[in-house]
């Protein structure tokens, strides 16, 4: 695991600084181009795979994202894809060019990853543009277009397991919610969903609390559960839809003094390099975002090369890593 000094020294910045930033703190004043650099360079120490540079290949495709560059910052799983797609795009020598939805008629492109959640109005913007697209994060089957998604049925069933394997019987979710960005239709939970169907028998979800993908909202309501209930009341341990809404909650258990995980556990889910870094340490799904990335490019090259009449869909497998709050 690469340390916050390797980090401070690629970034070119202190190492209090990164772990300020890592851990999201909030007091820190600093510009977010170091503070995007600092996440990128946590998240590129991160891979360990070298791959050879092929020959180099003619085609050129376009990448579009749901997230702005300043909704990356608030919660980087988005950010660690794009860093999976632009590293396997320069092994392969091929040209990615990054677009808006209003301006993509304009680019020249053979092809097009679309990474994030789009609703049918985007999906047709983006299909009456180009032919082929692979979609990542979002199951676009229904649409005709073929995906890289994660394995949702799997990794809810590492996380059931963890509440078995601890005895734990009384859970928490801390629900992410979304919303497409052209129509803000709500996107579907699967993660609740297959949470619901594979927990053990002696378990239940005795509390739901909804709350944007942020650390600042994953605070804000932690802090506010920790308010209005009494200790012998809590939760065995809550389950977290994103590392970025974990880290929120860390921080607003650690200020109430709550020891985790005896008073209260938390597993959480992506394993963006921030769930090394904070303390205690997240216990949290690992999701392959740089897998994700490059699975998609190389989806996305063979659809150009082969004539293939039906859509294909790629679940990535997940690991849970136990780490400090389980």
């Amino acid at each position: 695991m690469a340390t916050i000094k390797d980090i401070a020294n690629k970034a070119g910045v202190s190492p209090a600084a990164v772990s300020r930033v890592l851990n999201h703190d909030a007091t820190l004043s600093i510009n977010e181009e170091t503070k995007r650099r600092i996440f990128e360079v946590a998240e590129a120490l991160n891979y360990t795979k070298h791959h050879k540079k092929k020959p180099k290949q003619t085609k050129r495709i376009g990448l579009i994202q749901w997230y702005q560059p300043e909704e990356e910052l608030e919660d980087i799983y988005y950010l660690a894809i794009r860093l999976g797609i632009e590293k396997r795009a320069e092994e392969l020598s091929v040209e990615l060019v990054k677009c808006e939805m209003d301006c993509l008629e304009k680019e020249e492109i053979d092809g097009l990853l679309a990474l994030g959640k789009f609703d049918e109005v985007e999906i047709k913007k983006m299909s009456d543009v180009v032919e082929t697209i692979v979609f990542i994060d979002f199951d676009a089957s229904h649409y005709g277009f073929s995906s890289v998604i994660v394995d949702m049925n799997q990794a809810m069933s590492l996380v059931a397991g963890l509440i078995e394997e601890k005895g734990y019987q009384s859970v928490g979710v801390l629900q992410g919610l979304e919303y497409t960005k052209t129509l803000r239709e709500p996107i579907e939970d699967y993660r609740l969903n297959k949470l619901t169907h594979q927990l053990p028998q002696n378990a239940t979800i005795d509390t739901m609390l909804q709350t944007a993908f942020s650390v600042e909202s994953g605070y804000k309501i932690m802090k506010d559960y920790l308010d209005g209930i009494s200790p012998e009341k809590f939760v065995d341990i809550f389950f977290a839809e994103s590392d970025a809404i974990a880290v929120g909650a860390l921080r607003a258990l650690n200020e109430k003094g709550i020891k985790i995980p005896k008073d209260i556990a938390l597993v959480s889910f992506n394993d963006i390099s921030v769930a090394k870094y904070v303390t205690p340490s997240l216990t949290t799904i690992h999701v392959p975002t740089e897998s994700m990335g490059s699975i998609a490019v190389n989806q996305l090259l063979m659809l150009l090369d082969v004539d293939i009449p039906t859509p294909i869909k790629v679940e990535v497998a997940t690991l849970l890593m136990k780490r400090q709050t389980h």
